[in-house]
This record gives structure tokens, sequence and C-alpha cells, in this order.
């Protein structure tokens, strides 16, 4: 102990001083974690969901410490990230959904003949079955970019080894810059068509009724599909929806399946909803 500190204890045993601990002080505690800074601070958050806690005290000339504490223990919050969806839909987007879903739904009822749908699943050998002419005579066609080089995936390339075995390595690689686009033409038993056009080019009008004349493969791998029409379901886009497809569909006489708008997505399939309550 240092000489100052035995003086000092001296001075405060000879004024009859027992307790060495500090004396409580006179007076109400001074302290930021009030009831008026917790309700600033709060009001703050829910103005602004996304200020940061540095923020918040340099408005309320309060400690950071302060603002952290009054924050996550007084108030409760947790800070985490937003949930990412591949389209914010409005309200009128899911009236639209809802009321497409609700068509399919009756034009399936149509088919079968009665108002159970349960039946609908996949049966043996992974095909989509139903006893529906619906998706019997259904052709669903998207594009896609496809890349000259595609690296496998960090789970694609895990392997089994025991604690003894040697470390696996792999290079990193990027996926190739030269892309292809292909259309694809699929049904419920598998692809009926695939076009790669030349790289470097894009589809348009011409190039998808050109595609369009190819399904000629329907005759030799549906036997029957032509005779017993067409319902094709296709995007909403650029090339699908100009006048020289329609053109061509209504010189054919295929059906356009109703589509769900505003969503664009790989598979186009994925968004009939035999449920209209799954289309909100």
């Amino acid at each position: 102990m240092s000489r100052s500190r035995v003086y000092q204890w001296c001075t405060w045993f000879g004024k009859d001083r027992t307790s060495l601990g500090d004396e409580p002080k006179c007076g109400p505690l001074k302290t930021s974690t009030n009831e008026e800074n917790t309700t600033r601070v709060e009001e703050l958050i829910r103005c602004d969901r996304r200020m940061k806690i540095r923020k918040i005290a340099l408005k309320l000339e309060i400690p950071k410490s302060t603002v952290n504490e009054i924050v996550h223990d007084i108030l409760g919050y947790r800070k985490v990230s937003v949930r990412w969806v591949p389209k914010m839909l409005t309200e009128d987007h899911k009236l639209q959904r809802v009321e497409i879903s609700q068509r399919l739904l009756q034009r399936c009822q149509q088919d079968n003949g009665d108002e159970d749908t349960t039946h609908i699943g996949v049966g043996p050998g992974g095909y989509f079955q139903a006893n529906s002419n619906l998706f019997d005579n259904l052709i669903t066609g998207d594009e896609t970019w496809v890349h000259l080089n595609t690296p496998e995936t960090k789970r694609d390339s895990m392997t089994w080894k025991h604690p003894s075995s040697p470390v696996t390595k792999k290079f990193k690689v990027q996926r190739s810059a030269a892309k292809m686009m292909a259309a694809v033409f699929w049904d419920a038993k598998g692809v009926i068509l695939l076009d790669i056009l030349p790289q470097g080019q894009c589809i348009n009008a011409a190039r998808y009724c050109s595609t369009l004349d190819r399904l000629e493969a329907i005759r030799h791998k549906r036997p029957g599909l032509l005779r017993r029409g067409i319902v094709l379901q296709h995007d909403n886009a650029t090339p699908d929806s100009a006048n020289l497809t329609q053109q061509w569909l209504q010189r054919y006489g295929w059906e356009i399946l109703l589509i769900l708008p505003t969503v664009q997505t790989r598979h186009p399939l994925t968004f009939i909803c035999l449920d209209p309550r799954s289309a909100i």
C-alpha cells in the first residue's frame, strides 16, 4: 500500500469513520436512461427503422452506450436483415393472382367433370398426374442464358473424408462471359424441344416463331397431342406477346394459358396455383 493511502486511512479513522467503502451520494442519481430519453429513442426508431445508434446519440445528445442500453435492454429491439422476395406485389397484383388461380381451378374442374381436385399430384416415375385434359395438353416454353463454362458449386464439390485424409483443393473458376440463349419447351412428361441460338444472338418475334415451327417434334414425341389441341404457356416477354407471334398462334389455333402477370420466373409452370388461397 502506498504511503499516501495509509495517511488517508489514518485521517478517516481519526474522524471516527469505520468503513473503507464509498459513502452514498446525496441527491438523485444522474443517469441518461430515464423515461424521457427512452420515449425519444423509440420515436426516432419508429420514424426510421434503419437509423444507426451513432445517429440517435447525436440527435439526442446522449452517450452511445446509453442509447445502446435503451435500444437493446429496455426497448428490446434487435436489428435484422430484410427478407428478399422475387417481386413486391401490390394489392391489385394479388387480386389478379387470385382471379387467375380461380379460373384455372374452374378449368380443371370442368375438364375433370367434378369438384374434386385432391387427386392431383406426382405419380410414379416423377410425372405430374392429373385427370385433366388441361395438364395433358399443356406445353410450357421459356428462354434462358446458358454459359459455355459453369463451375460446380461448393456443395457439389463436397467429398467424404477421414480425419487423416489429405485436404482436398480446388481452383476458383468464374463463369464464362461467353453465353448462348436457349429456348426450351416441355410438358408433364419431359422436354419436347431445346433450341439453342447461335452465340451473340437474342430471341425476337421472328426467331420465336421459327422456334415454334420446329415444334413439329410434338407429332412424333407426343402422338395425338396436336389433334386434341395444345395449350401453350409462356411468359409476357416482348417476343412472346408480339403481333407476329399472336398471328402465328391464331393461325394454328393454339390456346394460350392465362399466366400470372408482373411476376418473372425461370419456370412459369410453378405459378399454376390450384388453390386460390395460395396465390396470396
